[in-house]
């Protein structure tokens, strides 16, 4: 998962890009770039780190331009260096900077097509350079002495025929204005928005509406599914779906974890999506449990907050803060290496005692996912004082990656895979576990727009909705395990 934005606006957009980065930090911590247009020229920072380490005054200075994209990396594909910091640039034809959220599951066999029949030169690991230098050849291919709309619609369709993944794009093509897509599945997603101001329109493009609430932009609707949105240098808004067919299935763990909950996706509230996860999960609790015996509901903060509140006001228990949250460190689920993810729990939070002392508490989570960190929390609150610590996960049980765009570990890390929820919980040292069920997740989010028919539900049920070609979860079990991580880091 990584936050991507882009405005075409009447006045300078850097300070803006830089605030919409800033609400889309949590997508992804590892680097941060924006590029603008300047004229005939593009103005382009980038580098590793958090928004606010990545640009200081001068970098900001010398990004002018009133039209422009930014994005924030959490790496999924490829290595963690700067050298994979977005956006990317090449400069034919047009000159193009690309800012990519998502995971292509065709990337080897794209390269040697773009390598072999493109003739073009990917110079990184990233799949999102791959996607960029297909989007490249594919408007090569177009009238380059007239491109239009129709061409640039044209060569979104042809991205679309030879991509397959999870993918919602930004690209800046010099001289001719801001386009914005996504995968005819709409796996990832993106939000459109606009502004009126004294100088005129403003759009803007953003992973989640939260970005445009904070700039003041109107949400106007989601980029859909397989739509390419092409915003003009003079504000001009065109807009076709580039395919068709596909099933609309976006990822619903965007809803337990990914999103920020102030944020709308899909027309879906995610701060409701996640209250209905936690009455769901307490009607789960009264069926197998009603002498439940919890003295407390302690969320693990920060996504579980929401689910949990509305557990503990299904349950008639006290809601209680448990864990103080050190804002500093950043999300664990995201930490590049298992050490670093262990080291960070502690750092991370530390239990208020009173809330656990002699007490039958109940922990909520978003998810279980590798099971490191709530294990540790669980022994935490044994620590404090706890009598029986019991665990609850707003979403099923995680067994099989997710290979759209979110760095899930490989499935022989992730606790469930392979083990029953009795296992599991005795793996975590648990006194009760208890887990949503895939069907209650699902009405969570669909009770929020209906015409929501499908998700994509794979780190919970196995079923890709691209199709995965034979040997593709080998290939990423190999690239994303913990130990090919510290390989790489150390190479």
């Amino acid at each position: 998962m990584c936050g991507i934005i882009g405005i075409v606006g009447t006045t300078e957009v850097a300070a803006s890009l830089y605030d919409g980065l800033t609400v889309l930090q949590h997508r992804g911590q590892d680097a941060a770039g924006i590029a603008t247009v300047d004229g005939a020229r593009l103005r382009l920072h980038k580098g590793n780190g958090l928004v606010r380490d990545v640009f200081n005054q001068t970098a900001m200075s010398g990004l002018r331009g009133r039209i422009g994209l930014g994005h924030c990396r959490y790496p999924t594909a490829g290595s963690e260096g700067s050298s994979e910091a977005q956006p990317f640039y090449v400069n034919s034809p047009y000159g193009i900077a690309f800012a990519h959220n998502g995971n292509l599951v065709n990337t080897e066999t794209l390269r040697r097509e773009v390598f072999e029949d493109d003739r073009r030169h990917v110079n990184t690991d990233s799949d999102s350079e791959v996607l960029l230098n297909v989007l490249a050849h594919e408007l090569q291919i177009q009238d380059r002495m007239a491109l239009t709309p129709d061409h640039i619609f044209k060569a979104v369709a042809g991205v679309h025929q030879r991509a397959r993944g999870g993918y919602a794009c930004l690209a800046l093509v010099l001289g001719y204005g801001l386009l914005a897509f996504r995968d005819p599945h709409g796996i990832r997603p993106l939000v459109l928005g606009e502004r009126v101001t004294a100088e005129g329109r403003e759009y803007a493009v953003a992973s989640e509406s939260v970005a445009l609430d904070i700039l003041g932009f109107k949400r106007l609707r989601d980029v859909e599914p397989g739509e390419a949105v092409f915003i003009t240098d003079d504000g001009q808004l065109y807009s076709r779906h580039c395919a068709e067919g596909a099933v609309h299935a976006p990822c619903i763990f965007e809803y337990v974890y990914l999103a920020r909950p102030d944020s709308m996706i899909e027309n879906v509230s995610v701060y409701k999506a996640r209250l209905r996860m936690g009455q769901k999960l307490a009607e789960k609790i009264l069926r197998e449990r009603p002498d439940h015996g919890i003295d407390a509901v302690i969320p693990i903060p920060d996504t579980a907050r929401t689910a949990a509140s509305a557990l503990a006001e299904a349950l008639g228990v006290p809601f209680r803060e448990g864990f103080v949250k050190n804002r500093y460190i950043g999300r664990t689920f995201i930490m590049p290496g298992q050490g670093e993810r262990v080291k960070s729990v502690r750092r991370k939070l530390n239990p208020v005692e009173l809330e656990f002392r002699k007490k039958n508490v109940l922990l909520v989570d978003d998810s279980i996912v590798r099971g490191t960190t709530s294990r540790q929390i669980i022994q935490m609150a044994r620590d404090a004082g706890a009598r029986n610590v019991f665990f609850a996960s707003a979403a099923p049980p995680v067994r099989y990656p997710n290979v759209y765009g979110i760095d899930m570990p490989a499935a022989s890390e992730l606790v469930a895979a392979g083990h029953t929820e009795k296992e599991v919980e005795q793996m975590l040292g648990a006194d009760w576990l208890i887990y949503q069920d895939l069907k209650d997740l699902v009405w969570a989010v669909q009770d929020g727009n209906e015409s929501l028919k499908h998700f994509d539900t794979s780190c919970f049920s196995g079923e890709y909705v691209t199709g995965l070609d034979k040997h593709y979860l080998e290939q990423i079990e190999m690239l994303r395990s913990d130990d090919a991580k510290a390989a790489r880091r150390s190479a």
